[in-house]
Parts: C-alpha cells; structure tokens; sequence
C-alpha cells in the first residue's frame, strides 16, 4: 500500500524524495542553475512544495501512478510532468518506476525569457503539466538522461540539453501574466538599452550608483525596478553574465591565458574566476576547457 502523506509542511521536490521510499541512482550539478536527478520509486505517497521548478520524465514505468488531485490520470513511459516553483502538489506512487528530473532555479528563467521571448520574467507564468506528450522534449530529456554525467565533457552536454529543455519549454509552454498585474519596472527600450550597455562592461567594475544613473533614477529606486524587469538583483545579473562570457572565452578554438580571461570578465584575479566558475558549473575553468578541447578533437 501507498505510504501516508505525513501532517508536516511539503518541501522542495528533492528533499522530499531524499526521505521517502524513493531511491537515488545519481546526481549532478550541471551548472547555471541546473541540475539532474535519476531515480526509481514504488508503492508511495509524496507532497511537494517545489522551491525550484522541477520537470520530469518517466523513462520506465508509471502507469499507476497519478496525482491526488486528478486521479484518472496516469503515468506511463514518454510522460512529462513540470511541477512550477510553489505549486503544492501530491502523488500518489504505484509499481515500480524510473524517472529522470531536471530542477532549474526560478532565476534562470530570466534571462531566458528576456533573450528568447523579449519578456520580462515577472511576464511569463510555467503551467504544471501532468503526462504531458511533447515528443521534441522527450527526445532532449532521454538524451539527457543517456549521458555519463560524472564526465566533464557530458555534463557540458547535460547544461546545453538542460538549456535546449528549458527554451523549449518557455517557447511552447509558457504563457503570459494578466496585463493588469504586471506594474512597475523598467521600461522595455530602457530595459533593452541597460542590458546592452552593462554586456559591453562585463570587464569592468560597474556599480549600482552608475546603473541608477544610466537609467535617471536613484539607487534605491533603480535596485527596486532592475529586479522587477530582470528576475534578479543586479550584481547576481552581471555575476551570471561574466561567467557566460568566460565560457564564451574558454570555448575557443585558440582560448586564452586563464589570467586574461578573469581580466575579460571582471574577475579581480584568476582564482576569483576559478571560485566563481567552478560553484556555477561544478568544474574548473581548466576541467571545462579540457572537455572542450576533447569535443573539439572527437567531433566529425
């Protein structure tokens, strides 16, 4: 029989697995954000409170499982579930099962949605899908899944599947906020003008003071209204775009001197980089550069 939802308040999607009947085969930090999960369930009940936006593929399995609250429908092989960040949710577990999940922070939606659909992240609202059928993100999700993630080189893979997954998932899954709720933030010209203008000083110190003054508003004010319009605080904005530009660098066919790439990117030195690089993407500048160069050498 299915193990009772304790009284006690749901928690984050992988927390909740950690204690239930659930076991772990593995793990990975992907990077920017991302991360993946292969696990296998039986015979259980689980109440989630997702901090992070978690999707899921059943890879075996599933078909007696369902949610409390819609209980005609079930899992099966191929079946996508997206559980947005605090939206409760509770499952019901039957036979044997196999999933894969990929957990993405609600900040990375930002610059995904500013870059692809030209949409402040405050504009875009994530459905909850339950056994969905979308075979294109199928196809990445098992790709995903098939991958050597204690490989440097395949958890490169991993990120840009877990990017190609989550652009998809904003192109043809998410929809819009009410009009009338979105009030406040940057105007989008001057939200557009303001992010190519900090793209183009990565390498340099930027301060809030000067961003207040390039949008004419004060500080404070400024702080207020960048998080609105772009998902995030502003030094976590330029900390996440050094660390793209430095992936950017480091990718290059004829890369350079890691000192000049921290100097590239605003980094005050070389092991600043390193810190910063390896707690975004779980490697070092060195390792990621590596798996690169060994893409490069194996690639048709």
């Amino acid at each position: 029989m299915p193990a009772h939802a304790t009284s006690s308040p749901p928690a984050d999607v992988f927390d909740v697995l950690s204690r239930s009947r659930a076991r772990l085969h593995r793990r990975a930090t992907l990077g920017d954000g991302l991360s993946v999960a292969h696990w296998s369930n039986s015979f259980d009940a689980t109440r989630y409170l997702p901090a992070h936006h978690t999707l899921s593929l059943y890879l075996h399995g599933g078909h007696g499982t369902y949610r409390e609250d819609a209980p005609s429908e079930r899992g099966a092989p191929g079946k996508l579930c997206l559980m947005p960040a605090g939206h409760e949710v509770s499952w019901v577990v039957g036979t044997r099962q196999t999933f894969l999940h990929l957990y993405f922070a609600p900040e990375l939606l930002g610059p995904l949605a500013l870059r692809l659909l030209d949409r402040e992240p405050r504009e875009v609202r994530l459905p909850e899908l339950n056994f969905a059928d979308d075979p294109e993100l199928v196809a990445r999700l098992a790709r995903l899944a098939a991958l050597d993630w204690d490989d440097t080189g395949a958890r490169i893979a991993a990120n840009e599947l877990g990017h190609a997954a989550l652009a998809h998932v904003l192109a043809r899954h998410a929809g819009r906020a009410p009009r009338g709720a979105i009030r406040g933030g940057l105007a989008p010209a001057l939200r557009r003008r303001l992010a190519d203008w900090l793209q183009e000083r990565l390498a340099q110190p930027v301060t809030v003071g000067e961003m207040a003054a390039f949008c004419a508003l004060s500080e404070t004010h400024f702080a207020h209204m960048f998080r609105a319009s772009f998902g995030v605080a502003p030094h976590e904005w330029i900390v996440a775009r050094r660390i793209e530009r430095a992936a950017t660098l480091l990718r290059a066919r004829q890369a350079p001197l890691l000192d000049d790439v921290a100097r590239a990117t605003g980094h005050a030195s070389a092991s600043h980089l390193v810190r910063r690089f390896k707690a975004a993407w779980g490697m070092t500048p060195g390792q990621y550069r590596a798996a690169q160069a060994r893409a490069t050498r194996h690639a048709p």
